[in-house]
């Protein structure tokens, strides 16, 4: 049962959006994609009063840059609950790792949450511990019993070439242990940001600010990685208003936006795609977003 209402309508038309997608030369599109879609029918919804669809939304996906939203969730969920201080290098990085998507900005933050840093290979005792201290996000996750997050990883670095060390070990035999989320999941802890019902009202304020894109087709121009252009938010009216998260590397493609088109209530959007492919169609997911939009009450 998913966190949602299931909306049949919405059921139908994403179908057939899938369906023309294909046949417009996209083989096995509706093997390779993941979607959770949701619309809310008043301007400042509550957790679990969406209605909406998904495909293929339970399976599991490398998430690229998408996990940031994660460890930008338990990073305030730390400073809550005392676990780690307060500091301006604290949120210079949190801003960097969401805002521009900064791999080095992530190391530092996933360092500071778990206590681990990166480095050679350990011997098998201190090994040992660096990995159980390395699963307190996973811990985390698995404490708030959510149907839609079980068998997710959360617990590995982002990387512009990749791990080496103990880093490297961690990813396991042919990289099993990568990092693992769900369409479903991905929308149902965006949704408890947005919502502002996951943490204090004034920390999620502070933290939204982050996911904010700008729609201006100027600013867009002055950053090639914009977050925006070729994702989700490229397909909305330029008037919308947008917090999202986007990951993209050689195998993937992904974004999970919120936005709020003109005169609509707001909606909540993930998509993930695999395969190379999908990895280099820079119109499938404005078009979906586009398409989407059209769905919000």
């Amino acid at each position: 049962m998913a966190f949602y209402r299931q909306d049949p309508e919405m059921a139908y038309c994403l179908k057939g959006l899938l369906d023309r997608f294909e046949k417009e030369g996209r083989p096995n599109l509706q093997e390779n994609i993941a979607i959770t879609c949701i619309r809310y029918d008043k301007k400042s919804p509550s957790t679990s009063s969406g209605y909406g669809t998904g495909w293929n939304s339970n399976r599991n996906f490398y998430p690229a840059s998408v996990v940031k939203i994660v460890y930008a969730l338990a990073t305030h969920v730390w400073l809550q609950q005392d676990l780690i201080v307060d500091s301006e290098e604290l949120r210079r990085a949190l801003h960097e790792m969401i805002a521009n998507s900064n791999n080095d900005a992530t190391s530092y933050i996933l360092d500071l949450l778990t206590g681990t840093t990166s480095g050679p290979s350990l011997n098998k005792s201190n090994y040992q511990a660096w990995t159980i201290q390395r699963q307190l996000i996973n811990n985390w996750l698995e404490e708030l019993q959510w149907p839609e997050i079980q068998n997710w990883n959360c617990s590995q670095k982002t990387w512009n070439e990749g791990p080496f060390g103990r880093e490297k070990d961690f990813y396991g035999e042919n990289n099993k242990n990568r990092n693992s989320m769900t369409t479903d999941g991905s929308a149902r802890i965006f949704e408890s940001l947005m919502t502002k019902e996951m943490l204090p009202k004034v920390a999620s304020e502070k933290l939204i600010k982050n996911f904010l894109r700008s729609l201006d087709p100027f600013i867009r121009k002055q950053d090639l990685n914009n977050q925006v252009d070729g994702f989700l938010g490229e397909g909305l009216p330029y008037a919308s208003k947008l917090w999202s998260k986007a990951g993209l590397m050689s195998e993937v493609r992904h974004d999970v936006a919120w936005w709020e088109a003109p005169n609509k209530n707001p909606m909540l959007v993930a998509v993930f795609t695999i395969g190379e492919k999908l990895v280099k169609d820079r119109f499938l997911l404005p078009a979906i977003g586009s398409e989407l939009n059209k769905l919000a009450i």
